[in-house]
């Protein structure tokens, strides 16, 4: 972790308190936007140790803000198990990495995520199929997050494919979220790239974290989530490029 004790607090805080605000305006993005920002300025195994503990009080905030937990765990639970199984086998992509590839899977993530949102790809999802697709979606986020850090695709789409009411939406991408960075962290520590003091830079990112987050429920209030939304994924998109852009020879 010498990365991390190398980086500049300030740049940790700030990074954690842009994110904050992300997930406080749009709901989701915190671990997106701080992998992508930390991406470059640090190993991803680095960078996943560091949110471990932001990305899960901020999730749980926002789960336990929701109206229907139970019905949305027996709705979603084949997910969030493929997700706890893809990535506990896929953590170790994150902690093998010498080559830099990790670095254009974090780019190459960013980059699609970030175009689905500009594009407003729209997808439904027939409650036949649902049961079939969700442990496959759910094993692919996985492995995606176990070699990336970030949990958002295909889990993200999927959720909104299902055209759930926006309450619900909000706290499934929470309940989401939550698995997600569990996983994260348990698959981690199975290969031996988080131990317990390891979690005292994550602690302190966690207090910008909140206090970003506070102040994007205030700015939701005030702007526009369309345009928010917009700027979000537009800086998204290139900061996904950038990391692609590094690793090219």
């Amino acid at each position: 972790m010498t990365d991390i004790s190398a980086l500049p607090l300030l740049a940790i805080a700030l990074t954690f308190f842009v994110a904050g605000i992300v997930k406080g305006v749009t709901g989701m993005g915190l671990p997106t936007v701080a992998m992508g920002l930390l991406g470059t300025m640090m190993p991803p195994v680095a960078a996943a140790s560091l949110l471990i503990l932001p990305s899960f009080v901020t999730n749980v905030w926002q789960l336990l803000g929701g109206p229907g937990l139970r019905d949305l765990l027996s709705r979603l639970y084949p997910m969030l198990l493929g997700i706890v199984a893809g990535t506990l086998g896929g953590a170790w992509m994150l902690s093998r990495d010498t080559g830099g590839w990790t670095v254009a899977g974090l780019g190459a993530v960013l980059t699609l995520y970030a175009l689905s949102g500009l594009l407003a790809w729209q997808f439904s999802v027939p409650p036949r199929l649902e049961r079939p697709l969700a442990p496959a979606v759910g094993i692919l986020t996985g492995l995606l997050t176990g070699g990336t850090g970030v949990f958002v695709m295909p889990a993200v789409p999927y959720i909104q494919a299902l055209r759930l009411k926006r309450e619900e939406l909000v706290q499934a991408l929470g309940l989401s979220f939550t698995v997600s960075t569990v996983a994260l962290g348990l698959g981690l520590a199975r290969v031996g790239a988080l131990r317990i003091d390891d979690l005292g830079p994550s602690l302190y990112a966690l207090a910008p974290a909140l206090l970003g987050m506070w102040a994007g429920q205030k700015i939701r209030r005030l702007a526009s989530p369309a345009a928010f939304r917009r700027g979000f994924f537009g800086c998204l998109l290139l900061l996904g490029l950038e990391l692609l852009r590094r690793q090219l020879p």
